[in-house]
């Protein structure tokens, strides 16, 4: 159970880095995009560690497919 929370949670923070690198975007109007870069690294990463965690919650048997068909 745990690691569906924290899959979630990775999720929502993902989603809040993109809106975060939204408004970094509209607002700087300096041609550096200091922020913007350093919202992109933090939503990549956490997109690499979400994808990290999904396949190991595959790997470890704990995430299943949902599907009739496959079963």
């Amino acid at each position: 159970m745990w690691l569906k929370i924290a899959i979630l949670v990775l999720l929502a923070a993902v989603v809040c880095s993109l809106f975060n690198g939204l408004f970094f975007l509209m607002k700087d109007s300096d041609a550096r995009g200091g922020r913007l870069v350093k919202a992109l690294t933090v939503r990549i990463s956490l997109t690499v560690l979400l994808l990290a965690l999904i396949a190991w919650g595959f790997w470890s048997g704990e995430l299943r497919w949902g599907t009739p068909w496959l079963h």
